[in-house]
């Protein structure tokens, strides 16, 4: 679904990215592990087309992502962000459906939003909240809805369980997993969480000095080597 090849991003003289290959499957789950600073988020947003990398390409579905393929991509992908990002004067149903409302009318873009609102187990009265009112495990599924509301074909979660406890965030988990099995979606997280890692990747790659120190499926991680320290346990 999604692949980059030789990517490599500078920021001065410090190199974050260093011809980086990675790709996901359609309907596969990937989790990007690593240190904060080791460049997780830049492979995000230059996947996204917020960053210009210096060197390499996107593929999407087997071609280059740029031009008018990746207005096409920006319709279908979603997005959950770190933090939820919800902007604090629309309601929740209004978060939900922001896209949404520019592509239907109100009435309808509120129907589908407090579908999906359910969809992450929250009542149609959450709808017409301000998230002010929002405990932190509720805006986080308003912006998992959110994420969810145009059906995306891809989508991006950024350190989904950050600020959570460890209840909400096995919620929010569990919440996550079901989506991506139920809809088929391609997913890509960013996570240092490996509790998030074990319960909805399907493989995992490890990015350290901007390069993939490591990467294969979860179920083999925990023998790997490369992951010893990072897991903080030596391989099985």
């Amino acid at each position: 679904m999604i692949a980059v090849q030789g990517l490599s991003k500078s920021f001065g003289d410090k190199t974050v990215l260093d011809r980086i290959d990675l790709s996901v499957a359609p309907g596969e789950s990937l989790c990007v592990i690593g240190q904060s600073g080791m460049g997780k988020s830049v492979l995000l947003k230059c996947i996204l087309g917020m960053v210009a990398p210096d060197a390499g390409q996107i593929l999407w579905q087997d071609r280059p992502l740029d031009g008018a393929r990746r207005a096409e991509f920006m319709q279908q992908f979603g997005m959950l962000f770190q933090g939820g990002a919800l902007f604090d004067s629309l309601s929740v149903w209004q978060n939900v459906a922001f896209r949404l409302r520019q592509q239907m009318p109100d009435q309808q873009a509120r129907r589908i939003a407090i579908d999906k609102l359910a969809r992450v187990g929250l009542a149609a009265e959450t709808a017409d909240l301000m998230p002010a009112q929002l405990s932190g495990g509720m805006a986080k599924r308003v912006a998992l809805a959110r994420a969810i509301a145009a059906d995306p074909r891809v989508i991006f979660f950024d350190e989904p369980t950050t600020g959570l406890d460890p209840i909400r965030a096995r919620r929010i988990n569990d919440l996550i997993r079901g989506i991506v099995r139920s809809t088929g979606a391609t997913a890509i997280t960013i996570t240092h969480d490996m509790e998030s890692v074990r319960s909805i990747g399907d493989r995992v790659a490890l990015l350290q000095q901007g390069r993939i120190a490591w990467q294969g499926p979860v179920s083999r991680m925990d023998a790997a080597p490369e992951l010893a320290e990072f897991l903080g346990h030596a391989p099985q």
